[in-house]
């Protein structure tokens, strides 16, 4: 990177690009400096912002060095977390191993684990909403004389009839398998 107009450039900025040198970094975008001091100035807010609750909530008027040292404290452990230790995943790691692993099934092609323990099967469901039956208007007097006069003995034989017991706007769910054989 060009070292022109070194003294025109902030302090900040000026530390940043020692920084990026004493990891021997030497070929960088300029933009690299502003991207790390937008992210120093983020930081440095977000530890003071929360210095100030701590501060706040412990009923003191100002911010002390104990307020920023929790803060930072707050800010590592919700950020980097640590691994577990090595005796807990060799653990977990003996646990796992006991299972054996599914048998492959021998054919032509790659060898893949039986139907059941693979993700190709149907996991879907789509959702048909049903046709709203429009409701018949008010009945009058005159319609009730044009009606039929032998209505049907039995209710539960008209389609119509079992599509208007369900709650209106019920959706019939339907799933298939992926890959079906359609006859043909």
């Amino acid at each position: 990177m060009a070292e022109g107009g070194e003294e025109d450039m902030p302090r900040d900025a000026k530390i940043v690009k020692e920084l990026l040198k004493s990891m021997s970094v030497e070929d960088y975008e300029p933009r690299v400096v502003h991207q790390f001091l937008e992210l120093w100035y983020r930081y440095v807010v977000d530890v003071l912002t929360d210095a100030q609750v701590y501060s706040e909530h412990a009923g003191k008027s100002t911010i002390d060095s104990d307020d920023v040292k929790l803060a930072i404290q707050s800010k590592v452990n919700f950020s980097f977390s640590q691994p577990p230790p090595r005796e807990v995943l060799l653990e977990l790691a003996r646990s796992r191993n006991k299972v054996p692993l599914p048998k492959s099934i021998a054919g032509p092609g790659i060898p893949l684990p039986p139907d059941q323990d693979t993700l190709i099967s149907p996991n879907y469901q789509l959702a048909i909403p049903k046709r709203q039956i429009s409701q018949p208007a008010e009945e009058t007097e005159e319609d009730e004389e044009a009606a039929d006069p032998n209505p049907n003995p039995n209710p539960n034989s008209n389609p119509s009839q079992d599509r208007r017991d369900l709650p209106q706007g019920t959706p019939q769910r339907v799933s298939f398998p992926l890959g079906a054989k359609h006859p043909r």
